[in-house]
């Protein structure tokens, strides 16, 4: 069984742990910082022989320097030469091992061009998605256009409804409480507050999500729901999925 394990970094980061059964070789996903990794890897008696990288951003790759020197992994990533440390370049449709498990790479452009998604074994499946999908949200379009975030957030919601989400960020409740102001009346979202407030209240992750979840409350996945569209036509056009997800994500930046 594959097991994945957070370990928090910054202010509000999920490095993401995988391991299977009771083996000691583990991988990680997205170590922007080295310290809280070898922590957990020393206080586990763990081995890192994998990490796997979702873009170019310091806070998702700012540990590879250090933790490629001191334990020298297999890094797998995007084809994106400002990452020096990948061994691996992978892209749309690639596959490969990691721990004896097969993952699938999906090309998921919008928060940075180079950004993808690893999709996991099992049943339930993993998706490891970076910056581009949230629990109720979704990652801020720093590279790509509102066109591309829409069509990458589109191909994950189309994965099978119980695939776990595992996200970079703990950003669920915040995102929430955008959702809220943009579909007012959904009560399947409210509920999941709640949990997800108890849950912070007790230092615990949000996370994973599952996609059937996201599909149920997370507005950028709900851009043809007329709720929301005749919510977010105050803040600009809704004529069009592509035009209703550009407004939201613009109506979000200054929320």
């Amino acid at each position: 069984m594959l097991s994945v394990i957070p370990i928090p970094a910054f202010n509000d980061n999920y490095i993401w742990l995988l391991r299977q059964d009771s083996t000691t070789d583990v991988a990680v996903v997205d170590p922007g910082d080295a310290k809280p990794v070898i922590q957990y890897l020393e206080r586990e008696n763990l081995t890192l022989s994998t990490i796997l990288i979702t873009h170019h951003h310091h806070d998702h790759t700012g540990g590879l320097p250090e933790l490629t020197k001191r334990y020298s992994p297999r890094v797998i990533g995007p084809n994106n030469p400002q990452i020096k440390e990948i061994q691996e370049r992978v892209s749309d449709g690639d596959d490969f091992r990691v721990l004896g498990r097969r993952f699938e790479v999906m090309a998921v452009p919008g928060h940075t061009l180079d950004h993808i998604a690893f999709l996991g074994p099992g049943t339930p499946s993993l998706l490891f998605c970076g910056d581009t999908l949230f629990c109720g949200g979704c990652g801020r379009l720093f590279e790509g256009t509102p066109e591309q975030m829409q069509a990458s957030l589109s191909r994950l919601a189309s994965l099978s409804e119980d695939t776990l989400v595992f996200a970079a960020h703990e950003y669920t409740l915040a995102n929430l409480r955008f959702a809220q102001a943009a579909e007012p009346d959904n009560k399947i979202r409210d509920r999941l507050m709640k949990e997800c407030q108890r849950a912070r209240d007790l230092d615990r992750p949000t996370l994973p999500s599952t996609i059937g979840r996201e599909r149920q409350i997370n507005p950028f996945l709900r851009v043809d729901s007329e709720t929301l569209r005749s919510t977010a036509s105050a803040h600009g056009s809704t004529d069009t999925a592509e035009s209703t997800f550009a407004t939201l994500r613009a109506w979000k930046d200054n929320f």
